[in-house]
């Protein structure tokens, strides 16, 4: 067991963090107390008899983590199981003993409160309503309230109107300038518009992030996935990059470019909770406890974004979770809870509803479609492997070349090119959510959209001959597949907020909408064939292309992360559809397996390991058989290992010893010759404990004796005082033998979160193993680079 001085807090009138909560100051008396009475039994002598160490209170920084480092999960959850019998035992003592400890109890389920109500309605909401109403500024105002988009603004409109899309509240910026609606000027007027806009949002877009907040591009959840397996990346879920990314989210959305808010608002829920965890003290001060509650934030993410508070919580389980229990498990779900109820409060969908693309198909699917439905999955697989391929190519190019140097120009370029080829063709110029929402629509008698174009029979929902504006319809789905495939590749990895989610379920469910139109077609026009035969008869409503958009969104999204269960919750609570579950299931499997052919990374792993993070897949698996000797530093030709011995080395020796390496921690052995382990030291803890001996104690100096064993040596008369350190080491270091495989020591690093490993024969030190190591050591077996780990 590792010893932990029990924290020492100021008062409440002095540090009162939460002045709503009664729990933080019964919290902070109880800690002061409990102090108090510790020191005053040692003194009194009625505590164990000790030598006398400047470090039995709590040095500040002792404990804690350097920035691109691994956090210790072992000692941070032994510090919490410590605290935790702590506040037990106090319990039995007294009352306020015992409302502290139900206060500490509670405050994860308060934390979980506020970190629903903060993401789902201050941010989700508020990012929702605000890049719907830039978006739709692109194409022009509303005269009577300029802050109600194109929707809202037709909506509140008391005249009649041929068009949906066509208000007299809603002008667009033709009208507004010239006066026109129709006609060549007025067409290149909206043009020239369109693009200026765009350019002008994604402009203030990457100059807020290049000024502010430059953790706040991309989608983060490769980052939140390796930040979760316990490395640190300081600042990344800071209030800056917070405040930066909710507000350049919402400029990229608008901007036009094909990309998604999804991904990003996984993030920003992160960022709220690791802002809130610091007005706790239980997680403010263990790394491993407020993982868990990032953990539970990612699920509070997706289940703003999609209005999916279950398909939430799975996909932070099954996607971005390194250690999940139960407990975090059911706060996951109370918080996705309150976030999703908070979101449904805001309505910021416009639909009364809390799914962002809410259905209703008329017809029920049939077995016979399976086979499409499994031909989607095989698009979705493939699109998914080269998706990944391509994209990864794009942004190495990026990074090794002076393309990466200009991300303003290259945002600007891509913009550009954007909104020059998507304002011709009207489903690349909406927005991706409201191109998806329209190729899920199933067709009514009264629909006045391009997709249900079809010639009219006898004014029934049958199948029905498509028509001159169908027709029309498909040929720009065809054009607006290819680019939303080419666009999407070069777009993902800019140095502006950007998600994956929307771009990838717009390609899956056009090409899903323009299959399921050519099925539709083909049992109309061959209801005699054998396999419409017996459910397909002429006339029937047989062919639903709607789900075929819905299935084959769920296709390519689940080729490019390979998501499975989570992406099938996702979907059927995004679109309502709890009958068309087997079809999602089927696509989305076939769609994992054949991905999985051509490579067994999603897009997340593949931009975590071009980053060069530390972070063990738990899905992959080691099957090369060498040993832990075989990994170990040092390797025969290089130096011995740098190594503390428990006493006879001075404070000068170890401070030469700390400067002269780089590591981020040493082994203490008995001495040099024998190399018995004892225990193992982080270089921050060593370096701050000597600094602080140095500043408090009289008399600390070079030549003082630092030893880790229980109880000082014989020191001769005019020595300066030693300097006692065993309380900073790890007296059970996790050690293996030299001829432990390999196989067995990367699980045990992935199942205890391990930082460091040491490698021992018969009881002597021969060796360490870090994180670092075996994934450099990984990296040769699959014949990649293996100095493209850049981080401890």
């Amino acid at each position: 067991m590792r010893n932990q001085p029990y924290p020492q807090l100021n008062p409440c009138p002095k540090d009162f963090r939460l002045d709503f909560s009664l729990c933080l100051c019964v919290l902070k008396y109880v800690e002061i107390d409990y102090s108090s009475s510790s020191r005053a039994a040692g003194m009194n002598g009625n505590g164990p008899s000790k030598l006398v160490d400047p470090l039995e209170d709590l040095v500040p920084g002792v404990g804690t983590y350097e920035d691109f480092n691994t956090i210790d999960w072992v000692r941070e959850k032994s510090k919490d199981r410590d605290r935790h019998r702590e506040i037990t035992n106090k319990s039995r003592q007294s009352t306020v003993a015992l409302l502290h400890s139900l206060c500490d109890a509670f405050s994860g389920w308060l934390l979980m409160l506020l970190v629903g109500l903060m993401s789902g309605s201050a941010l989700a909401g508020g990012i929702d309503i605000a890049a719907h109403w830039l978006s739709d500024l692109k194409g022009g105002v509303c005269l009577t309230d300029f802050w109600f988009n194109h929707e809202h603004c037709c909506w509140m409109s008391n005249e009649t109107f041929q068009e949906r899309d066509r208000c007299p509240e809603w002008q667009s910026w033709a009208e507004l300038i010239t006066g026109k609606s129709e006609g060549a000027f007025a067409y290149i007027m909206n043009y020239m518009m369109y693009i200026f806009w765009a350019l002008l949002f994604s402009l203030l877009a990457v100059t807020l992030v290049r000024a502010f907040a430059p953790y706040a591009c991309g989608s983060g959840i490769p980052e939140i996935k390796t930040i979760l397996s316990g490395f640190i990346i300081r600042g990344y879920l800071g209030k800056w990059t917070l405040i930066i990314k909710t507000i350049t989210l919402v400029l990229a959305v608008s901007s036009g470019l094909s990309l998604g808010k999804e991904g990003p608002l996984v993030h920003v829920a992160c960022c709220c909770a690791n802002i809130l965890c610091h007005l706790f003290t239980k997680y403010r001060k263990n790394e491993a406890k407020r993982r868990e509650v990032l953990s539970a934030a990612a699920a509070v993410g997706v289940s703003v974004a999609f209005g999916a508070p279950i398909g939430g919580v799975l996909f932070s389980l099954e996607e971005v979770s390194y250690y999940f229990p139960l407990k975090t498990l059911w706060r996951s779900f109370f918080a996705a809870l309150v976030a999703a109820f908070t979101l449904r409060s805001i309505n910021p969908f416009g639909n009364s509803r809390l799914v962002l693309f809410y259905v209703e198909f008329h017809a029920p699917w049939h077995l016979v479609e399976l086979a499409p439905f499994v031909l989607l999955g095989i698009f979705g697989g493939l699109w998914g492997a080269l998706f990944i391929r391509a994209n990864i190519a794009w942004c190495r190019r990026r990074k090794s070349t002076r393309l990466g140097h200009y991300p303003v120009i290259e945002v600007l370029v891509v913009t550009a090119m954007t909104a020059l080829l998507a304002f011709p063709n009207s489903y690349t110029r909406m927005s991706g959510a409201e191109l998806i929402s329209e190729l899920f629509n199933d067709c009514s008698l009264l629909d006045s959209s391009q997709l249900c174009g079809y010639k009219q029979v006898r004014n029934s929902l049958a199948d029905r001959p498509a028509g001159e504006n169908l027709y029309t319809a498909l040929w720009q789905l065809a054009l607006a597949l290819i680019f939303k495939m080419l666009i999407t590749v070069i777009t993902f990895g800019m140095k502006v907020p950007s998600g994956l989610f929307i771009p990838s379920m717009a390609v899956g469910a056009i090409a899903g909408r323009l299959l399921g139109v050519g099925m539709e077609q083909l049992a109309y026009y061959h209801h005699d064939w054998v396999i419409f035969k017996g459910w397909c008869s002429q006339g029937a409503d047989c062919i639903t292309p709607g789900l075929y958009a819905m299935v084959g969104a769920a296709a390519c999204l689940g080729g490019v992360t390979r998501m499975t269960v989570s992406l099938v919750v996702i979907m059927f609570e995004l679109t309502g559809g709890l009958e068309y579950i087997v079809p999602l299931m089927a696509a989305t499997m076939t769609s994992k397996w054949v991905a999985d052919a051509f490579g067994r990374e999603g897009i997340y792993e593949a931009h975590i390991r071009l980053n060069g993070y530390p972070f063990l897949e738990p899905k992959e698996e080691f099957e090369h058989s060498s040993l832990a000797v075989d990994v170990m530093r040092p390797r025969r030709s290089d130096p011995a290992l740098a190594v503390l011995t428990q006493d006879g080395m001075t404070v000068g020796e170890v401070e030469t010893l700390v400067e002269s390496t780089h590591y981020s921690g040493f082994p203490v052995v008995v001495s040099q010759e024998s190399q018995r382990l004892v225990g193992f030291v982080f270089r921050r803890d060593l370096l701050i404990s000597i600094d602080n001996a140095r500043k408090r104690q009289e008399g600390i100096v070079s030549t003082s004796q630092v030893f880790f064993s229980e109880h000082a040596p014989s020191q001769p008369p005019d020595a300066p005082p030693p300097l006692r350190l065993r309380g900073i080491m790890d007296l059970s270091p996790f050690t293996v033998t030299d001829h432990t495989p390999m196989d067995i020591t990367v699980d045990i690093f992935r199942k205890l979160g391990l930082r460091q490993c040491l490698v021992t024969h018969n009881g002597r030190l021969l060796g360490i193993i870090t994180k670092k190591d075996i994934l450099k050591h990984m990296a040769q077996i699959a014949n990649r680079d293996p100095d493209s780990i850049l981080f401890n």
